[in-house]
């Protein structure tokens, strides 16, 4: 009998093809592990089990009655679906409370791709505030615990699916990445996160949504506990729908086609920024995949990159020189509202809106002083990109860490607020990112690493993704959450 726990969503899709396992089943051994983890973390904040159960019913009738070569890849299979994204009939906030009771007229692409696909929503899942932080916390739903320890960060924007599909109640969602919204998630969570070459996957229906060259940087993509299961669920999800203008088509390669001998390794420890030190947990696990990849044949280079010190400064240029339109006025929803205001409401606890966003209004506009600033990081940014490309070639793999610890206390990132940009930078150097879980540590939180790779590349990072997981052993279940 299969093991719905453990197994992939390719696994789960096969087995109720074959009638080895109803979608009945699996979607309420989904629904009952959600059940259980969910109360304390606080992943999915609009439950869709009723309508995920008449699906299923749904579904097992149609395969009695289908030729299975008729049958959609994931049909009957469940997930979930990052609140941002658009999904029609239901709140679409981002996290805003200005934007509660706003409901979706329509699907966005990823979510009507999965649906046409034949999986079934079990629900929506929480976000931060107009997904710019690495805290899922907001006034509308609140904040969401990890499934490893309810009081530390499950990450941001898409900390609501690296939770539930961290937790094992999920067997795959979609999220966002415009600065490591899906891996950093996917990290804390122990799971597995891809943010795809700029344009694989069309960004449409996502609020707010990217603009200018942002919109490059922004990457949706799967969170799954399996990595099997991501080039299927690429493949699935990619390709131009019309309406995304920087959506292109993309020959996706075969991650089983990789072949380890011929790679290089760009093996780099750390950005060299002295607040952005890596624990010695992170560093070990990192170099045990460099060691086990150049057993494998694969030539090991450990260049130096000094502009990586300058991360925060490059990707927050680049980020800002993109924008159109001010973080003040998504914060409105279309209206600005006066940051320095919301300031002072935050200390009399009447604010709608969290801290970090509020930080986040007063200091876009002091990001470009003294003027010419950002234009300045911008240019480094793109040098750093053409150095980076060229570096990785066509037969080039980066190693690089994800976070310099395991998932810290909640608020605690608010010391040191820049350090996820070590997920950040790959945004802005147009790379593809697989997120590789790697056990856990001596608290029982998840380790892991980023593997990247040129534009174009994702089966390559994804082979390496599938090779050590088979090594290291991928995702591990966490203990049921105590009452």
């Amino acid at each position: 009998m299969i093991d719905l726990l453990q197994a992939s969503a390719t696994q789960l899709a096969t087995a109720i093809r074959t009638g080895e396992v109803s979608s009945t089943e699996v979607v309420d051994f989904h629904i009952a592990r959600a059940q259980a983890f969910n109360p304390q973390m606080n992943a999915i904040v609009h439950e869709l089990y009723d309508d995920a159960r008449t699906r299923a019913a749904e579904a097992d009738a149609q395969l009695a009655e289908s030729n299975l070569d008729d049958l959609p890849p994931l049909h009957g299979v469940p997930f979930t679906i990052k609140e941002c994204f658009a999904f029609e009939g239901m709140e679409h906030t981002s996290g805003l409370k200005k934007r509660k009771g706003v409901r979706a007229a329509a699907d966005a692409t990823a979510v009507a791709r999965l649906k046409a696909a034949g999986g079934i929503p079990l629900g929506t899942t929480n976000v931060s505030e107009l997904c710019m932080w690495m805290e899922s916390n907001n006034k509308v739903y609140g904040r969401t615990g990890n499934p490893y320890d309810p009081s530390r960060i499950v990450g941001g924007s898409s900390g609501g699916e690296g939770a539930i599909v961290g937790s094992g109640a999920s067997p795959f969602g979609v999220g966002s990445d415009i600065g490591g919204s899906i891996r950093m998630p996917a990290f804390f969570c122990g799971v597995f996160g891809h943010k795809g070459s700029p344009g694989l996957v069309p960004n449409t229906g996502q609020h707010p949504p990217a603009e200018g060259a942002a919109r490059h940087f922004l990457s949706t993509g799967p969170l799954c506990r399996r990595a099997e299961d991501l080039m299927p669920l690429l493949r699935i999800l990619s390709g131009p729908d019309g309406i995304d203008s920087a959506a292109q088509s993309f020959e996706l390669g075969d991650p089983s086609t990789v072949d380890f001998s011929a790679l290089r390794i760009i093996d780099i420890a750390n950005n060299g920024a002295l607040l952005h030190g890596i624990s010695k947990e992170m560093d070990t696990a990192r170099s045990r995949v460099v060691q086990h990849l150049e057993s494998l044949g694969a030539k090991v280079e450990r260049p130096k990159f000094k502009q990586l010190r300058n991360s925060f400064e490059i990707w927050g240029s680049m980020m800002h020189e993109a924008a159109e339109t001010p973080f003040s006025v998504h914060m409105g929803n279309g209206t600005a509202v006066n940051p320095l205001g919301e300031a002072c409401r935050l200390i009399t606890g009447t604010s709608d809106h969290t801290f970090p966003a509020v930080l986040l209004g007063l200091v876009e506009g002091i990001t470009d002083f003294p003027p010419g600033r950002a234009a300045k990081w911008q240019r480094v940014g793109l040098e750093l990109r053409e150095q980076f490309q060229d570096l990785l070639g066509d037969d080039g793999i980066l190693v690089y860490p994800s976070y310099p610890v395991t998932a810290p206390k909640h608020n605690q990132p608010l010391r040191r607020p820049s350090r996820f940009v070590y997920t950040a930078i790959l945004n802005v150097l147009h790379l593809a990112v697989t997120q590789v879980p790697l056990g856990l540590d001596t608290r029982g939180l998840p380790l892991g690493t980023q593997i990247a790779a040129n534009p174009g590349f994702d089966h390559r990072t994804i082979g390496v993704a599938l090779e050590l997981e088979r090594a290291f052993g991928g995702w591990v279940a966490p203990a049921k959450l105590e009452d």
